[in-house]
């Protein structure tokens, strides 16, 4: 099937038309909190040291539940479980909404929102990233997966741009109608999980392959990673990434922020750079989508790609200048978009159905889990070395990480069929 072609058949598609609009709906609204939790606890508090335990509160059980989540996903299928998160989002984010807009909330009560919030996301995310073969023949999935998450990009960039002005117009600086305009920034929130719940209901899964005897759920989570670490191509990219997640992920994260307040001096020289590197990812997801078969094994795309990433990242640290910044980080941006849409696909195409959710969790949990890890570290090296020294340090990391691969195991030889 051609791109045109398989792009019409997608659009076609009333499974994806109404994953299209439910994911459209859910990315939003979930922008909407990114912005105003933040933001509501430092209203509460003015402690930076609260806002990241605040975070941490989050992150926690999402990485440790998070392989729980792509078991029960198997076991019930990512359309039950994804519905029940989302209906457990939107209460969450409901009771939040109210005690915001009525003056009640307070960092202790926070603190186990934060914390639900993230244990439901735990189950959400492997099940939304297992939708799409339940529901889509494998034809339709690399358009579909490009399509997804290009439109995720596009969320990034608008929506915090559209929380960040409805809180400014509905606040207008009056501490309690501050608090109102976060409280309605739950809302917002809680209101696309309603809807996205809705849409989801509309989607008829593809027949489900036959399940097997029902396991308890730890022993489903073992038999998941056994299941990856059997098969030779994903243990080799599953522990590749692991490493690239735990020694180069913290790099951006930490790194990025202090480049542009200690080298630009501006929090929107930070924005522009954010920005940059999401619209490089935007055109590499759209690059992708075109559908063009690779010329190389998958394997070595991913492995080249990850070397001029990593020449890409050795001259971050001694910019001068914002464009500067913005010519690396679009190029690098560019590659990650490209590479993003391969490996789900590759992953989606390569595990047995029943085994999907798990795969995905383990997928999502190498980089949830291993990130505020990395971050962790980046700080503690910026306390020893320059800024151009860690910039330089994590991209000579990755490019020696992809030649090793490349020399001493089977990754280059991976196809993507």
């Amino acid at each position: 099937m051609s791109a045109p072609d398989g792009k019409a058949a997608l659009r076609a598609n009333p499974n994806f038309r109404w994953l299209m609009r439910g994911g459209l709906l859910s990315m939003l609204g979930d922008q909407f909190t990114l912005i105003a939790l933040p933001w509501l606890v430092l209203k509460l508090t003015g402690d930076p040291l609260s806002l990241g335990l605040v975070i941490a509160l989050m992150s926690i059980p999402r990485a440790i539940f998070i392989l729980i989540g792509g078991a029960l996903v198997d076991r019930y299928s990512p359309m039950s479980v994804l519905m029940l998160s989302k209906y457990a989002s939107a209460v969450l984010l409901g009771l939040l909404a109210a005690l915001t807009f009525s003056g009640l909330a307070t960092l202790p009560l926070v603190y186990p929102f934060a914390f639900a919030i993230g244990l439901s996301q735990a189950f959400a995310i492997p099940s939304a990233t297992s939708m799409a073969p339940r529901a889509l023949p494998p034809e339709l999935l690399q358009a579909s997966n490009s399509m997804m998450m290009g439109m995720r990009q596009l969320t990034v960039l608008a929506g915090p741009l559209l929380a960040a002005l409805m809180i400014a117009l509905a606040g207008g600086g009056d501490s309690v109608q501050d608090m109102r305009a976060l409280g309605l920034a739950f809302a917002v929130d809680c209101l696309s999980f309603i809807v996205s719940a809705w849409t989801l209901s509309n989607v008829h899964p593809l027949p489900a392959p036959p399940r097997g005897e029902e396991k308890d759920v730890l022993r489903a989570v073992g038999e998941g990673i056994a299941m990856v670490w059997g098969d030779t191509a994903l243990r080799t990219c599953f522990l590749y990434w692991g490493l690239v997640a735990f020694f180069i992920g913290g790099a951006t994260q930490v790194a990025l922020p202090v480049l542009a307040k200690d080298t630009l001096h501006s929090a929107t020289a930070f924005g522009i750079l954010l920005g940059a590197h999401g619209a490089g990812t935007l055109f590499g997801m759209a690059a992708s989508a075109m559908g063009r078969k690779l010329t190389l094994p998958f394997g070595a795309m991913l492995l080249l790609g990850d070397a001029f990433v990593g020449l890409v990242l050795i001259p971050l640290g001694m910019i001068e200048t914002t464009w500067q910044g913005v010519l690396l980080l679009l190029a690098m941006g560019l590659v990650g978009g490209f590479m993003q849409i391969a490996v789900f696909t590759w992953i989606q195409t390569r595990v047995p159905p029943q085994m999907l959710g798990r795969a995905m969790s383990l997928f999502m949990f190498i980089f949830m889990g291993l990130a505020p890890l990395s971050a962790a570290a980046t700080g503690w090296i910026l306390q020893h070395t320059t800024l151009a020294g860690l910039f330089a340090g994590s991209g000579a990391v990755l490019v020696l990480f992809a030649a090793l691969a490349w020399l001493f195991t089977p990754m280059r030889r991976i196809q993507a069929g």
